[in-house]
């Protein structure tokens, strides 16, 4: 069974880390969205809250699950007996930064490879931070993210203002 792990910190969850998911699932048995908990980064929703925004957006897809992670991902990935890492690369900028962890990846476990997929081109601009910078300024985010993630959006910021 091959079992692939797609981590990120998913702050929000967008239409395009869903996009990458769901070509995962095509290609894997098994895909665990490993949601990074790590603090340092300053979410603005908690590891926790992430993967309730995420869990009703992949309840279509049997084969995936969704864990909180902390430390190593690679050895993460061991702990679950995975045989890949799925990284989204949006554009060329994204590239030089996920080619180097790919090699540290590497480098730290070796049978562990790493696979880019591209997201569709109408998400191919987006990131979480930018939705979160709109969604702040009570900006449409709506063909970015999913219904659930929006109002998750809305109530964050209307709690903490702009």
């Amino acid at each position: 069974m091959q079992h692939c792990i797609y981590p990120g910190t998913f702050d929000p969850v967008t239409y395009g880390h869903l996009d990458v998911l769901a070509r995962a699932a095509r290609l894997f048995d098994r895909v665990t969205i490993a949601v990074a908990s790590n603090p340092d980064k300053g979410p603005l929703f908690s590891a926790g809250e992430r993967i309730e925004m995420i869990r009703p957006n992949i309840a279509n897809l049997k084969n995936v699950e969704v864990r909180i992670f902390e430390g190593l991902l690679v050895d993460f990935a061991l702990s679950l007996k995975a045989t890949a890492i799925i990284r989204g690369l949006r554009a060329l900028s994204d590239f030089e930064f996920e080619f180097n962890m790919a090699l540290m990846n590497r480098h730290l476990q070796p049978a562990i490879e790493t696979l880019f997929v591209m997201p569709r081109g109408a998400y191919s601009f987006t990131s979480s931070n930018l939705i979160k910078q709109v969604a702040r300024y009570n900006g449409d985010v709506s063909h970015f993210v999913p219904d659930n993630v929006g109002t998750a959006l809305k109530r964050a910021y209307g709690a903490h203002g702009a």
